[in-house]
């Protein structure tokens, strides 16, 4: 079948009317709204468009939107109903000049009629910027109304000063059901289209001839006009002849193959589904196959990459991030050069996919989504914008920048408060996530400890017990805190032998922080945990969320107690038997003989024959002195420095053991020796560089709320008092400062 009527009959013979000879797309435009086919969002019953267009008031418009949506044809409407005068203008063909000339008939008719002009400019992105400014002060001037056409984004193509004073209409692709109806409308209709004959199609050329239209009415116009009117062998046939349409004709007038998918979709659906799976699953044979096949059959390239580049965000994802880049690369290379040579582009991409590790980690975004529909949570008062409400309500007071410490990082907590310890990401081991998963879950671990941990860690002054509340919570933030922890992790399970199958008692493990090396030392054993809280144990089996049940670590509420009694363990682990108890800064309030030795005891009827206890503990008697930091700060005279730490020593003797900070390993020792372990001791020197907050300080200094203020005030006078606390202030402000003490590494063996 060749592109033009075998044989045409002379004009004196067609059935059309003599003014509605041409193409069937030019005889088939809406001359009326309710012609309009699609366009509902903008052209619906009590639109503002169309009760614009109804009561002709309309202002100046740009119509956005995809080739053959209706963008000419609404503009013919408009031409038809209004009372204005209607000129037309194509960007492509029309200059300066042109336009210059309808300006200056419709200031003309203007100023002398009264008469207001419409003026259409089809494809108004085409004029350069000389020609867009020069309808600028006509528009603005009211001389014209614009109507402007444009198949490119206005908010990039068109003048920003033109598309501020128009409307911007946007126009959308059809849809298979308005082209359908745009077809039959054309094959029903007498005096334009082909109501004289009956035209009837083979199974699915129809279909195909709308599926390949993509949207687009002057498309499936155009050949449906090639299809009908080059199927009779003279065209046109006598009135009411009847006209059969094959599926090979529809092929040929729209000039692509049909992809075999029918009716429904159901082959088409199958097919791609076939593809991503082939892709997903790491078979770049079977993925190849399935895309020759598509391509064969006529499938669109631009939905084949738009498929591959979902794939590369769900199926590949992080586990080579590079998937995405290489699946655009693909795709703007193929817009470049189209086919046939495009093919390789599109072989590349489906090759990089099916090759590529794979992870469907992305998919955690949808927990996420669910958790922030269930919850209406606020802002954590750290991570809200502190250029509007900081002075009022302290709004950001408590943030930690992460670019201020080493490694670009700092443990402290993003999300809400009722969302502590959740976690939505769970990094897999493949490929590029997979060597990201170990560091992901070393932060996530120190921010566990960080956040979840409650009250104080033991390596402060020992005055800081009023660092309570919110205070205390952001000492829990400070940057240097991620190496003292992990420090204090390894520091502890150096100390013990592990197997594979041992089985771990760790109280007051709030923090978790000993937890996660538990389960890694003693896969196949137990971890057992015991919290404060049923708070504290949800927090945590969010942090575990990524371990499959019987990995997690079995967790305990123990309120105001120690160890728990063997049946107590008995009920909540299954075993009244450890190999291990291990602890980190176990005692943060009142500690002494007494506490120590009711552990040790309790410790000695858990543990079997060969078990051990390994605890890390820092008494405030070994924590760092302000004397240290404000002398290697400088700026005080040795003489108040001397009475500092003068003053400082005797706030241990004065607080006796009945303040629980005097005790040194000695007592801690001699308790476990009582009970019947072999112990060692060791002291560990730390130190970090610590983030000490302005109020933080005026709690130290306050003498009715801290104890340690009320003393030194006594004993050292006011002057000497306000010079200290002086020349803190001025030293925090400076940034961190380097704090240092000394932590009890005990290890106990039954």
């Amino acid at each position: 079948m060749s592109g033009t009527p075998k044989n045409r009959a002379s004009p004196e013979n067609s059935l059309f009317p003599s003014d509605s000879a041409g193409p069937l797309a030019d005889r088939m435009r809406p001359q009326s709204l309710e012609d309009m086919v699609g366009q509902d969002h903008i052209l619906g019953p009590g639109r503002l468009l169309r009760r614009a267009i109804q009561a002709d008031r309309l202002s100046s418009v740009i119509f956005y939107g995809p080739p053959g949506t209706g963008k000419t044809s609404l503009a013919k409407v408009i031409a038809n109903t209004t009372k204005s005068v209607f000129e037309s203008l194509n960007a492509v063909l029309a200059g300066l000049k042109d336009l210059r000339e309808v300006l200056g008939r419709a200031e003309e008719r203007l100023s002398l009629y009264g008469k207001r002009t419409i003026l259409f400019v089809d494809e108004v992105h085409r004029w350069n910027r000389a020609q867009q400014d020069a309808l600028l002060p006509w528009v603005e001037k009211g001389v014209v109304i614009l109507i402007g056409a444009t198949t490119q984004n206005p908010f990039f193509e068109v003048n920003r000063a033109l598309v501020s004073r128009s409307r911007i209409f946007q126009l959308k692709a059809l849809t298979s059901e308005d082209l359908r109806e745009t077809a039959a409308r054309a094959l029903q209709d007498r005096a334009r289209g082909y109501g004289n004959w009956r035209v009837s199609f083979e199974e699915r050329a129809l279909d195909h001839l709308v599926e390949v239209a993509g949207g687009d009415a002057r498309s499936l116009l155009n050949a449906l006009e090639l299809a009908v009117e080059t199927t009779p062998e003279v065209w046109p046939p006598p009135a009411g002849a009847e006209i059969y349409v094959s599926f090979s004709a529809a092929e040929e007038s729209i000039q692509r193959r049909a992809v075999l998918y029918d009716r429904d979709g159901d082959y088409h659906f199958d097919t791609i589904s076939a593809f991503i799976k082939s892709l997903r699953g790491s078979d770049p044979d079977a993925g190849l196959y399935w895309l020759a096949k598509m391509l064969r059959a006529g499938e669109d390239p631009a939905y084949l990459f738009r498929r591959m580049l979902i794939l590369a965000c769900e199926d590949v994802g992080l586990a080579d991030p590079q998937g995405v880049s290489v699946v655009l690369a693909c795709a703007q290379g193929f817009d470049r050069i189209g086919l046939p040579e495009g093919t390789l582009l599109l072989s590349q991409a489906c090759l990089y996919l099916a090759t590529a590790p794979k992870t469907n980690t992305a998919l955690s975004f949808f927990d996420a989504m669910e958790a922030a529909e269930g919850e209406d949570l606020e802002v954590p008062n750290p991570l809200r914008d502190p250029s509007r409400d900081k002075e009022g309500f302290g709004h950001g007071d408590g943030y930690i920048y992460p670019h201020a410490y080493r490694d670009h990082w700092a443990a402290q907590q993003y999300l809400p408060g009722a969302l502590r310890g959740k976690t939505f990401y769970h990094p897999s081991g493949s490929g590029y996530e997979g060597r990201l998963r170990e560091e992901i879950l070393r932060k996530r671990e120190i921010q566990a400890a960080i956040v979840l941990g409650d009250g104080q860690d033991g390596e402060f002054l020992a005055w800081s017990g009023t660092g309570k509340g919110r205070e205390g919570w952001f000492k829990r933030l400070e940057s240097g805190r991620s190496a003292v922890f992990l420090a204090d992790r390894d520091a502890v399970f150096g100390n013990s032998r592990f197997t594979r199958t041992d089985r771990t008692l760790i109280p007051g493990g709030n923090d978790g922080l000993l937890v996660w090396e538990s389960l890694r030392r003693s896969p196949e054993g137990l971890t057992g945990v015991l919290t404060d809280s049923e708070t504290a144990k949800e927090a945590l089996m969010r942090y575990a969320a990524l371990l499959e049940d019987l990995e997690k670590p079995v967790i305990g509420v123990f309120p105001d107690r120690g160890l728990p009694l063997p049946e107590e363990a008995e009920r909540v682990f299954s075993t009244a038997r450890f190999e291990h108890i291990l602890g980190r800064n176990l005692w943060r309030k009142k500690a002494g003989a007494l506490v120590f030795r009711d552990f040790a005891e309790q410790a000695r009827n858990l543990l079997g024959p060969s078990g051990d206890v390994v605890l890390l503990q820092a008494p405030p008697v070994l924590g760092d002195r302000l004397s240290r930091v404000l002398g290697e700060a400088g700026g005080l005279e040795e003489e108040i420095l001397g009475a500092l730490a003068s003053a400082e020593a005797a706030f241990f003797e004065v607080s006796g053991d009945s303040a629980g900070w005097t005790w040194d390993g000695a007592v801690l020792t001699e308790a476990f020796s009582g009970a019947g372990f072999r112990v060692t001791m060791e002291v560990l020197d730390r130190q970090e560089d610590r983030l000490i907050l302005s109020r933080e300080a005026q709690g130290w200094f306050d003498r009715a709320g801290s104890r340690w203020g009320a003393f030194m005030a006594e004993t050292l006078g006011e002057g000497i008092f306000s010079a200290v606390r002086a020349a803190l202030e001025e030293r925090i402000a400076q940034g961190p400062v380097l704090w240092k003490w000394q932590s009890l590494l005990l290890t106990a063996e039954a």
